[in-house]
C-alpha cells in the first residue's frame, strides 16, 4: 500500500472573506467539474456531500471532518467513489496574500495500491488546480443569507433541586409540562424532560413539534461551568438552546445551590452526577457544553461514556491538568491555595481573578458578573475543586471521541489561548476514528467567552446543535 501527499497552492485576486463565503459551503456546486451535488447526513449528523462530475456516472461521497470559520479551514475525507482508494484525507486553507487577494492551499494525503496511487494523485492535483483557477477567474454570485430564526426565541427557565445527597441544583429551559404535579425522589421543584416530576405547569416547549427538521427531545444539552463560576454563567445559552432542545445548566458540587459530597470530589464523582441528572430528566443522550474546568469534566465524561454523547462542546480549555507533570500540577494547586491558607475566601481575591479572566472589551457589567460568580464560591468548594483539578485520573485518549466536537476559545484568553486550543482541535482531528471537529475563536473575548460575547458564542453553538437534529 502506497502513500503520497498532493499539495497545490494558488493565488485568487478576491479577498479571503469573499473567497471563503464560497468555499465554506461544503455542498456548494462552485467547482466547474461538479455536475450534480446534494447534501446527506452521516452518523451523528456528519455532513456528507454526494456528487457527480461531468462525463461520469460515478457518485462520489465525501464527509466534512474539520471546519473553522475563524481560521478559514475545512477538512474532509473520501467515503466512496474513487476506485481502489484505501484512504483520502484533504484539507483546504485560505489565507490573506501579502500583495492582496488570497492564497488557497489544498492538500490531500492519499493511500492506495501502488498500481493506482499515481493515477489517483494526478487526478487529485487536476481537481485542485481547476478549482483554484475557477476561483481566480471570478467568484460565483452568492445568494443573500436567509435569516434563520430557529433557536433565537428564548424560553422560560425553571430551577430544579435534587435533594438526595449531594444536593444538585440546575436551571432548566422550559421542560415539558406533566399532567399532574408529583414529588420527585426527595426533590423539590423538580421537572423532567421525559418522565420526571414537575411541580410547575410550564408552557409547551418550542421543541415539542417537528420543528421542520428533526427532533431532539430525548437529548439533553447540559452546561458545566468553570472553576470560578456557577450555573448562572450559562443562562443566555440555556434560554437560547432551550428553543431547540432540552437544556440545563448544573451547579457543580459545592457551587451555588449544590452541596459538596462527604469526601474530596473526584472527576468520577462529577461524571456520576452527570449520569444522575440524565437519569432524573429522562435523557437518553447528552450534549455536554463545558467552560474551562467544565470542559475538562466533559472530556473526562467522554472518555468513560462516549456512547451517551450526541455532541461535545469544549470552551476555554479541554485537557486541564491531564497533560501536566506532577511538579506543574502541584505548583498550580499551591499557588492558588496560598490566599485560602492565609484565611481569605474567593471574594477577597476575586478582583485579581477577574483581571486575568476578562478580555479587553469586557464591559463593566460583564466584569461585575465574573466577580459575582467568583465571590459567591465558598472557600471549601474552591479548595475541593483545586484538589480535584490537579489530580487528574488519566491522560486523554482522543481516539475515544466518536461524537461531533466543537472547540471554542476567546481571542484574548490567557488561560486557553487560541493557538493552544487550535492544537487540541488538530490532535482530535488526527486521533478520532471518524473526526467531526469544529474550531472557532470568539473575537474580542477573554476566558469566559460565553459570558463576554454571548451572541457570538450562541451563533456557533446553535449551528452545531442544529446539525445534530
Amino acid at each position: 500500500m502506497g502513500r503520497e501527499v498532493v499539495q497545490v497552492q494558488g493565488h485568487v485576486p478576491a479577498p479571503p472573506e469573499a473567497v471563503w463565503s464560497v468555499v465554506r459551503d461544503f455542498c456548494g456546486a462552485w467547482h466547474p467539474w461538479v455536475q450534480t451535488i446534494r447534501e446527506e447526513r452521516g452518523p451523528q449528523g456528519a455532513l456528507v456531500r454526494a456528487f457527480t462530475v461531468s462525463g461520469e456516472d460515478t457518485v462520489y461521497r465525501e464527509q466534512l471532518t474539520y471546519f473553522s470559520d475563524s481560521d478559514r479551514v475545512l477538512g474532509y475525507t473520501h467515503l466512496e467513489g474513487i476506485r481502489d482508494c484505501e484512504a483520502y484525507d484533504a484539507r483546504l486553507t485560505l489565507t490573506a496574500a501579502e500583495a492582496g487577494g488570497s492564497v488557497v492551499g489544498w492538500t490531500a494525503t492519499v493511500r492506495a495500491p501502488a498500481a493506482r496511487l499515481g493515477a489517483i494523485c494526478e487526478g487529485t492535483k487536476a481537481v485542485f488546480e481547476t478549482g483554484i483557477a475557477a476561483l481566480a477567474a471570478g467568484l460565483p454570485a452568492q445568494p443573500e443569507p436567509k435569516e434563520d430564526g430557529r433557536g433565537k426565541a428564548e424560553v422560560g427557565l425553571e430551577t430544579l433541586v435534587f435533594d438526595d445527597l449531594p444536593r444538585l441544583a440546575l436551571t432548566v429551559a422550559a421542560p415539558p409540562p406533566q399532567p399532574s404535579p408529583t414529588r420527585g425522589e426527595g426533590g423539590s421543584r423538580t421537572a423532567g424532560i421525559g418522565s420526571a416530576a414537575s411541580t410547575a405547569r410550564l408552557p409547551s416547549p418550542p421543541w415539542g413539534g417537528d420543528g421542520g427538521g428533526g427532533r431532539l427531545e430525548d437529548t439533553l444539552c447540559l452546561f458545566l461551568h468553570g472553576i470560578g463560576g456557577g450555573r448562572m454563567n450559562w443562562l443566555p445559552q440555556v434560554a437560547a438552546v432551550g428553543a431547540l432542545m432540552p437544556a440545563a445548566a448544573l451547579d457543580l458540587r459545592g457551587y451555588g445551590d449544590s452541596t459538596l459530597g462527604p469526601r474530596q470530589s473526584t472527576v468520577d464523582d462529577y461524571c456520576a452526577d452527570i449520569l444522575r441528572v440524565a437519569s432524573r430528566l429522562g435523557a437518553k443522550r447528552l450534549v455536554l457544553v463545558g467552560l474551562s474546568y467544565g470542559s475538562w469534566i466533559a472530556t473526562s465524561f467522554a472518555m468513560r461514556h462516549a456512547e451517551m454523547l450526541a455532541g461535545l462542546v469544549l470552551s476555554g480549555g479541554c485537557t486541564g491538568m491531564s497533560e501536566a507533570g506532577p511538579d506543574e500540577r502541584e505548583a498550580f494547586r499551591v499557588s492558588r491555595e496560598v490566599p485560602l491558607n492565609a484565611g481569605q475566601v474567593p471574594a477577597d481575591f476575586a478582583p485579581a481573578v477577574v483581571k486575568v479572566l476578562a478580555g479587553p472589551e469586557a464591559s463593566d457589567a460583564t466584569r461585575q458578573a465574573l466577580y459575582d460568580s467568583m465571590a459567591a464560591i465558598p472557600a471549601a468548594t474552591y479548595r475541593d475543586a483545586l484538589v480535584c483539578f490537579t489530580n487528574p485520573l488519566e491522560r486523554f485518549d482522543f481516539s475515544k471521541l466518536t461524537m461531533p466536537v466543537l472547540l471554542m476559545t476567546g481571542e484574548h484568553d490567557r488561560l486557553a489561548p487560541p493557538q493552544e486550543i487550535r492544537g487540541v482541535a488538530g490532535r482530535i482531528w488526527d486521533a478520532a476514528p471518524r473526526p467531526d471537529v469544529r474550531f472557532e475563536v470568539i473575537p474580542g473575548a477573554g476566558h469566559v467567552c460565553n459570558v463576554e460575547k454571548p451572541a457570538d458564542y450562541n451563533r456557533h453553538l446553535l449551528a452545531f446543535l442544529r446539525r445534530l437534529a
